[in-house]
């Protein structure tokens, strides 16, 4: 056996060891839900779908947290900004937080008013349906992040609720108002992100990559850039998630944004100045500015998304409680704490042992992305839902991310003269600077050969060694931008087809299995 096969199996031994050690994490997480639950409700009539929903609440945030977060730090890893290891970190801390801080205390079951509860009179029969929901939401993520596909975990459990409640009570329990919005949300969510993200991208690209002086443009709009970052995730965070603990208007999230964005923009300002000063006037310097507010994105993102989408794992689960505790159906129940405890720390293990798959698609396996693009990425992610939730037009986070991403990549397939002209132009500069190296270097040879040399002789030969240096520093840079520009990555096809495929297939996916799953239980609990 020769080494390179020894190799390729102690590599498979280790993988399969990882795989096994994720998966020992996950079932002690289940294990300790299980029992928690169980051990805490064992004098509750009907306790055993109360502790089977929580093991179900368990699995589903696992695979929320695998799977959605993805679309929060994604671009930031993409683009290098910040490294896996610190973005898995960074998302499961403002996960957390924004789960228990800003997950609200009531929140209505029914995802937005998918069925009727109503029309369930037997408080069993819905217990049932909802275990169905939770168990077929989760085993579609599971399946979608096992093939890289982000989905939406919203429309999963919508799909779940809605195949339940169908198999429990028959079509005329669904809000059928409410499908046609889910539906309609499949093309407007992608086409708002794409449009806005191309949007900032082509400004960008106008405003500072294609000036001759792109330090000098930074400088000028790179702060009103982060000031307008600012404003916008400010405004994002009232509204999606300190919303739920303070009620405010609005205009006045607006007018707070603005003033946090005016006293962001003071504060950058002079930074922007000191960090370019350092740079070299080229695009992979310029990208280097957005590195911290893509951090702080990823942060903010992940917080609004832990206070919105944890009610996507426990809101079956809560409802299950609450029939069980009350004998009774309601469409709004309150969350007890260990339940929203449940939905919070899931999806933080679920990012944990299998986020980074799911998130390397986002970053990297769609389109090539670099911080520009990311910043893009990330504005429409904010910017799209602030602007759908005004409107009142049903939109999923995950599809206004994914198409943020698509969207750089069609307008960069769009630009292609212009990368073509960008790399002409780098090329003429590359050509240029090892020009003047190489006749440095040759003025350098003929004074070395002097054998007699004179004061004047060594002060050149000094400062020339010192233009050699910052010269060979350009030449070097070139290089690395001419072969950045020629293996310009535009959208993967393949990627797109699977996404977009898995979007359209989600919410009647779902339903099939939710339905098929209530009609075993159905099945079980009458033998």
């Amino acid at each position: 056996m020769d080494i390179k096969t020894i190799n390729r199996f102690e590599k498979a031994r280790d993988k399969t060891l990882s795989s096994f050690a994720k998966l020992s994490l996950a079932l002690l997480f289940i294990v300790v839900v299980f029992l928690w639950s169980y051990t805490s409700h064992g004098n509750v009539p009907n306790n055993t779908f109360l502790v089977i929903g929580a093991i179900f609440g368990a699995y589903m945030a696992m695979n929320i947290g695998a799977n959605d977060v993805a679309n929060n730090v994604g671009p930031a890893v993409g683009s290098k900004a910040i490294t896996m290891t610190w973005a898995i970190i960074l998302a499961a801390v403002f996960e957390a937080l924004g789960s228990f801080v800003a997950g609200g205390d009531v929140v209505k079951t029914i995802k937005d008013g998918i069925i009727n509860p109503d029309l369930i009179a037997n408080p069993e029969i819905f217990i049932w349906a909802m275990t169905a929901a939770l168990l077929s939401g989760a085993l579609w993520l599971n399946f979608a992040t096992s093939i890289g596909a982000p989905v939406s975990t919203t429309h999963s459990i919508v799909g779940g609720v809605m195949g339940a409640g169908i198999a429990a009570a028959g079509f005329s329990i669904v809000d059928w108002n409410t499908v046609g919005k889910i539906v309609t949300s499949w093309i407007i969510s992608p086409l708002l992100g794409g449009i806005v993200a191309a949007g900032f991208l082509f400004f960008i690209k106008k405003q500072i990559i294609y000036k001759d002086n792109v330090i000098e443009a930074a400088n000028k709009f790179v702060p009103i850039l982060i000031a307008i970052m600012a404003w916008s995730f400010s405004t994002y965070i009232i509204l999606k998630g300190l919303n739920r603990l303070i009620e405010v208007h609005f205009f006045v999230a607006i007018i707070i944004g603005l003033a946090i964005a005016v006293g962001v923009h003071l504060l950058v300002k002079p930074l922007v100045k000191n960090a370019s000063s350092k740079l070299i006037n080229n695009r992979a310097s310029i990208n280097t500015l957005f590195n911290i507010p893509l951090i702080f994105a990823a942060a903010l993102l992940s917080f609004a998304h832990g206070a919105n989408d944890v009610a996507n794992a426990i809101g079956p689960l809560a409802a299950i409680s609450d029939a069980i505790m009350n004998s009774d159906v309601s469409s709004n129940v309150s969350i007890p704490f260990w339940v929203m405890a449940v939905g919070a720390v899931g999806i933080v293990i679920g990012l944990a042992l299998y986020g980074p798959k799911l998130i390397k698609t986002v970053g990297s396996e769609i389109t090539e992305l670099d911080q520009i693009r990311a910043y893009s990425i990330a504005m429409a992610a904010a910017l799209t839902v602030i602007l759908a939730s005004q409107l009142g037009l049903p939109v999923s986070s995950t599809h206004i991310a994914i198409g943020g991403v698509f969207g750089v990549g069609f307008l960069r397939e769009y630009l292609d003269m212009n990368e073509k002209r960008f790399l002409q132009e780098t090329r003429k500069k590359f050509k240029k600077h090892k020009k003047e190296l190489d006749n440095m270097q040759e003025e350098l040879n003929k004074i070395e050969l002097i054998k007699d040399k004179s004061k004047v002789n060594y002060m050149k030969i000094v400062e020339l060694y010192k233009k050699i240096d910052d010269r060979e520093e350009l030449v070097k840079q070139d290089r690395k931008d001419v072969k950045d520009a020629k293996s310009i990555k535009y959208v993967k096809r393949d990627a797109v087809k699977k996404i977009i495929a898995a979007w359209i297939i989600t919410v009647p996916a779902a339903s099939i299995l939710a339905a098929a799953i209530f009609f075993m239980i159905k099945g079980i609990m009458a033998s």
